[in-house]
């Protein structure tokens, strides 16, 4: 005998229960939970036409009239989007806690075999695997992950540094796991270059134990320092110090722990004590060699003519 239809809820207990249901994702309701709770598709419909609630898409409800958080804007985008949907790159990572990067677009990826949906604001990229996902609250790719593949499709070489450094610096994923994880990428439109980031950022010994610097001086002009090595501070960051000691010229090219945690104090210290000892010091963060050689390069070049003449002045005084 098929079942009666389902009894509609007084409009208080409506009220409650959505509301109930509506407290886990920020406002905003999924209507199959919904109707688990006891509210009815009629009871929807009713709440929508009076104004009370909101339809946004095929199964999201906003229990209320004002706009959704952006919170309630990822569930409501991975609801959207269609079967096996999950946020990733900078959403993900958004999600997980990353601040300083903003983004008007909510990326979500979803297994190739699923059916996906537009949905407005949301850019939907399709895979053959989805990979891990994050084990609680809204669904979500690793950020290890996320963060390779924010990189991958982010507008400039510029905006894709600035991922990888802020998720390190903000301690989202450890270097190592986020460095296995760009080493397992098979293909990539910005190889060269990432690989540059990936090991300034993450494995600052090996990236700057390779930076030739005399090399890039010779490309301006300069002649090459009298002293380049890669120095080890007790509290463990790395840098190259480069000299050239006659003129009272130094460069410390910070590599991409510099500004965690107290390295900046430690680094004034040093620089004072440098200072102090009548000797000019130029910072270049090893990124900026990426980023910005010839700007950097050319501050170099600058000190080094303006010591230059400083010195041979001093000598012709008798």
């Amino acid at each position: 005998m098929p079942a009666g239809p389902r009894r509609r809820l007084p409009r208080c207990e409506r009220a409650r229960v959505a509301a109930e249901v509506a407290r886990e994702h920020d406002g905003i309701a999924h209507r199959a939970d919904l109707r688990r709770a006891g509210v009815t598709r009629a009871d929807v419909r009713t709440e929508i036409a009076a104004g009370r609630w909101q339809g946004v898409g095929t199964h999201t409800v906003v229990i209320g009239t004002g706009p959704m958080s952006e919170r309630a804007r990822r569930w409501q985008a991975v609801w959207e989007s269609g079967p096996g949907a999950v946020l990733d790159g900078v959403s993900a990572l958004h999600a997980a806690g990353l601040t300083g990067f903003t983004q008007r677009r909510i990326d979500v990826t979803v297994p190739r075999c699923s059916r996906s949906r537009p949905v407005a604001g949301v850019r939907v990229r399709r895979r053959r695997e989805v990979g891990p996902t994050a084990g609680a609250g809204i669904p979500r790719a690793r950020p290890e992950m996320a963060t390779v593949r924010a990189a991958e499709w982010a507008a400039t070489d510029r905006a894709a540094a600035l991922i990888v450094c802020l998720v390190v610096q903000q301690r989202l994923v450890s270097p190592l796991r986020l460095l296995a994880a760009w080493r397992r990428v098979r293909s990539s439109r910005r190889r060269v270059f990432l690989d540059a980031v990936f090991a300034d950022v993450c494995d600052g010994a090996h990236s700057l134990g390779e930076l030739d610097f005399a090399r890039l001086c010779r490309t301006v002009g300069l002649p090459a320092p009298s002293r380049q090595r890669v120095r080890t501070e007790p509290g463990g960051r790395l840098y190259l110090d480069v000299a050239w000691e006659d003129i009272g010229l130094v460069v410390e090219v910070d590599g991409g722990h510099h500004a965690l945690a107290l390295n900046p104090i430690d680094d004034a210290l040093r620089q004072n004590e440098v200072t102090l000892d009548e000797r000019m010091v130029l910072r270049i963060p090893v990124l900026g060699l990426r980023l910005a050689p010839d700007a950097f390069l050319a501050q170099v070049a600058r000190a080094h003519a303006a010591l230059t003449g400083s010195a041979a002045g001093t000598r012709g005084v008798r």
